[in-house]
């Protein structure tokens, strides 16, 4: 009797766990996982009067150091969005730049202005397929035909359409700000404020976050990038040349001066003294 044929299921796309087990003998065996940059960060944003405000703090931490004190938060995704990214800085900068490539793409095929659903549907499908193994929180803003949008995007792909948003290890501070200061239909300069002031929480209440403070103001006419709109903790002490501090500072206990020894070089068999 002849056997059936049998048809094997066929193999879906997504993350692969081949090298699971592998990685987790070798950190049995002794073997330390590779360090990589993680924002301990708070990034925001809020949908005000004409259009949408984001901001971010500018400290990128790997584990406890500070890897960078004025690093960006804030990425280009289309002229008419942009988006904020927590978690690890290559997967933030990563997806933002594929999405914005795609979107890209698409403008020169279709001739249209982006939309931010567009950018909003690629970036979950993306993160959705890889079940957050792509470490990338995000806070997507922009404006386009339909009037301004903000989203927030979780790392496993899910998504809120919000009138204000906070993410990152600073986020619960953030949005203490906006929840006692939002109120709709803010001007230009309340939301800018109250967007800074709620990064400076972040900044002042989380060791992940600090430095300084980033703005992108995005309207229908265009956007503006206030690269270090505010500067809570300035460092007075530090000239462009570097360090410079008054005599009397730091004491001296004691100076010891050790003479080299006498140089001697051998030429043609002779010795001769420098």
């Amino acid at each position: 009797m002849a056997k059936a044929d049998v048809k094997l299921p066929q193999m879906q796309s997504g993350f692969d766990f081949g090298l699971c087990r592998r990685n987790d003998m070798l950190v049995k065996q002794g073997g330390k996982p590779a360090k990589f940059l993680k924002t301990g960060t708070t990034i925001v944003g809020l949908v005000y009067k004409d259009g949408v405000i984001l901001g971010a703090d500018t400290r990128a931490t790997e584990g406890e150091i500070v890897a960078d004190k004025n690093c960006e938060k804030i990425h280009y995704i289309a002229p008419n969005i942009y988006c904020c990214g927590a978690g690890t800085a290559a997967d933030t900068e990563a997806v933002t730049d594929m999405v914005s490539s795609q979107l890209e793409l698409h403008r020169y095929a279709t001739g249209r202005e982006s939309r931010v659903v567009t950018a909003l549907t690629i970036l979950k499908s993306h993160l959705f397929s890889y079940k957050g193994y792509v470490s990338a929180a995000l806070v997507l803003g922009g404006v386009d035909i339909t009037g301004p949008h903000l989203h927030a995007v979780y790392p496993h792909g899910s998504t809120d359409t919000l009138p204000f948003a906070t993410m990152g290890s600073g986020s619960l501070a953030a949005m203490s700000i906006f929840e006692s200061g939002y109120k709709e239909d803010l001007t230009r300069e309340e939301g800018m404020e109250l967007v800074s002031a709620a990064i400076c929480a972040g900044i002042f209440n989380d060791l992940g976050s600090g430095s300084n403070v980033d703005l992108c103001v995005i309207t229908k006419g265009g956007k503006e990038y206030l690269r270090n709109y505010k500067k809570p903790n300035p460092r007075t002490y530090i000239r462009e040349k570097g360090y410079s501090f008054a005599k009397g500072h730091t004491q001296v206990l004691s100076t010891t001066i050790v003479p080299l020894k006498d140089k001697v070089t051998i030429i043609e068999g002779e010795a001769m003294e420098e």
